[in-house]
């Protein structure tokens, strides 16, 4: 099964508000969501490791099953880096645990858990490569910014070129406030982002049948 999250969830994926060089800062979010047809309920955090590294965290849980997903990064000088992440579904009798590792030093990314052998790596790294989590995080970034939403995905295993394209303003309900939101539409993946909240305020991924929709960000 693939992970939810790899474009997203996918999925991570946080400031709207930042530019390049901001701080970035700690919050709480929690997310209405439907997963594989059910309900269930999505959260979003992002935590500081203590000098330049954060720790950035997505789940959601439903009745079927669950997912979590993770990428602990670093931001030099305004440019965010994976370190390493962690992938888990868990749905009825089956459990996935994947694992990846960005080695800057040796500019090499690999895989390990349940992985298949030609998804191990190593991955050649370079300059502005993200995981999914930082892609998605680099979206609520450069949406704000005005800038090309187009990036160097190394995930699960392989690197691709990504792109997004805005489509246009749509007006969203979050804890009864209307918000005006901007889509941002790629191809397995849909963002709403909204200038002042530091999270995708919507995020919805067609193949995996996920929506999530903010409730509260603290």
């Amino acid at each position: 099964m693939k992970t939810i999250f790899n474009s997203l969830l996918a999925i991570g994926l946080l400031s709207a508000s930042l530019s390049a060089h901001a701080a970035l800062k700690p919050f709480n979010a929690t997310y209405q969501a439907t997963y594989m047809g059910m309900d269930a309920v999505g959260k979003m955090t992002l935590v500081s490791q203590g000098g330049s590294q954060w720790k950035y965290s997505m789940s959601i849980a439903a009745k079927v099953g669950s997912a979590k997903q993770s990428t602990t990064f670093e931001d030099v000088g305004g440019t965010w880096r994976p370190l390493n992440g962690q992938d888990s579904t868990n749905v009825l009798f089956r459990s996935d645990l994947r694992n990846a590792n960005y080695d800057w030093g040796k500019r090499e990314a690999t895989w390990s858990g349940k992985v298949k052998p030609d998804r191990r790596g190593p991955i050649a790294l370079q300059s502005g490569d993200v995981d999914a989590m930082l892609m998605n995080l680099a979206i609520v970034r450069d949406v704000e910014a005005g800038k090309p939403l187009r990036y160097r995905l190394v995930d699960n295993g392989k690197a691709k070129m990504v792109s997004f394209t805005v489509a246009g303003k749509e007006t969203l309900t979050i804890a009864g406030k209307q918000v005006q939101a901007t889509k941002v539409n790629g191809d397995d993946l849909v963002l709403w982002v909204a200038s002042g909240y530091p999270v995708p305020v919507r995020i919805h991924k067609n193949q995996d049948n996920i929506d999530l929709k903010l409730q509260s960000i603290d």
